[in-house]
Parts: C-alpha cells; structure tokens; sequence
C-alpha cells in the first residue's frame, strides 16, 4: 500500500509526507483530493517532512504553496529526502 504525501501547488517541488516513509516504499501523491502519481522515495523521510516531486538542480529555487521556501544547496533528485539541501 503506498505512502501519501500532499502537494499544494500544482507548480510544487516539494509534497509533505502525512506518515513516516521508508527508503524504497512508494509514495502516492494528492493534490485538491485527488490522487496524482507515484513516486518512490530514495531515502527515509519522517512524518510530515518533504519528498521532492519534481527534479532541481543546484541554485534553483524551491517552491512549495507555489512560493520559494529556498534554493537547492546541490542537485535533488525526484524521491530524495528534502530538508535542508
């Protein structure tokens, strides 16, 4: 059974994971009530922490609610672990 994870923003790179995930588990995604894709996830990531849903490369910006909540320390890949890269 796969792992839910909310994203706000349809322009998002980030959705909060609503239970603890474990590296390998599938994450499905919801957005507005509805199920989006899966993804899955590349390392452990606690409850109500961040999976990156789509790809950033170093000096991006991060947007999670469609704003920047920072900018990428190194590249991140769909599934990592996001805190404070």
């Amino acid at each position: 059974m796969a792992k839910v994870a909310m994203i706000i923003d349809k322009t998002d790179h980030v959705a909060t994971c609503i239970s603890a995930v474990k590296r390998g588990e599938t994450v499905e995604l919801m957005r507005d009530g509805r199920k989006s894709k899966k993804i899955k996830a590349k390392q452990n990531i606690p409850f109500a922490h961040k999976i990156c849903v789509k790809g950033m490369k170093k000096g991006d910006q991060c947007l999670k609610y469609g704003l920047s909540i920072g900018s990428a320390s190194k590249d991140i890949q769909v599934g990592d672990y996001i805190h404070i890269h």
